[in-house]
């Protein structure tokens, strides 16, 4: 369980807000409207209405005693950054901002964020590369070489093993997981036959992974 705090309750703090109540940690959501904290106040631990931009506003709610100070702040650059950079001078342990363009994250990096993050950017490119992909049902991107998939066996899986797929020497991609209808088992036995329905969760080099979408598509035809 960690102790948030989150700044702006726009669709993005709210989702963040949800879900963070959903894994159990401790939450203080502010705001400068009263009506932007009503849906939230029975999920949260206490919510505030204030404007993060006045130093006075921040001192009131002990910004250090939190593992991570979230600034969801969207519509005005200018007071984003502000509060990300009073948020480090008040001793914030860890502070996540959000932007919208490279150029923001940048100002943001060098006034204080341990960490930017670009939500509609990120949902982009995550829906851009699964519906580009043929047989790709999920995506995470971990770097730009290297990304998790939940994709279909190949033919030539199905009805064999683990051990006797021999996937990780052959296509040099991981198996995470076996993924059926709404579970996901990740403790897979080299012993595990493949079904045709299975959604495997893979982890590689993209063009590894690539090389096995593509092999399906000739698979196919």
């Amino acid at each position: 369980m960690k102790t948030v705090l989150i700044i702006g309750m726009g669709r993005f703090g709210y989702h963040l807000c949800r879900k963070m109540a959903e894994l159990g940690n401790q939450i203080l959501a502010v705001d400068e409207q009263e009506e932007a904290l009503e849906e939230i106040l029975p999920i949260v631990t206490s919510a505030k209405i204030g404007d993060c931009t006045k130093v006075d506003v921040l001192k009131t709610l002990g910004v250090d005693n939190f593992d991570y100070c979230f600034v969801c702040v969207g519509e005005n650059f200018q007071s984003s950054l502000e509060i990300t950079s009073q948020l480090k001078e008040m001793g914030a342990k860890y502070v996540i901002s959000k932007a919208v363009r490279d150029i923001q994250s940048k100002f943001l990096l060098r006034n204080g964020a341990d960490e930017v993050i670009y939500p509609d950017k990120d949902i982009a490119e995550r829906l851009a590369n699964r519906c580009s992909a043929s047989h790709v049902f999920d995506y995470i991107e971990l770097s730009k070489e290297c990304s998790i998939y939940e994709i279909l066996p190949l033919s030539e899986w199905v009805g064999r093993t683990v051990r006797e797929s021999d996937i990780r020497a052959m296509y040099h991609v991981n198996i995470l997981g076996v993924k059926k209808g709404e579970h996901t088992d990740f403790v897979i036995h080299p012993d595990y036959s493949f079904e045709a329905d299975d959604h495997l969760i893979v982890m590689g080099n993209n063009d590894d992974v690539f090389r096995v979408l593509k092999r399906m598509d000739e698979k196919k035809r």
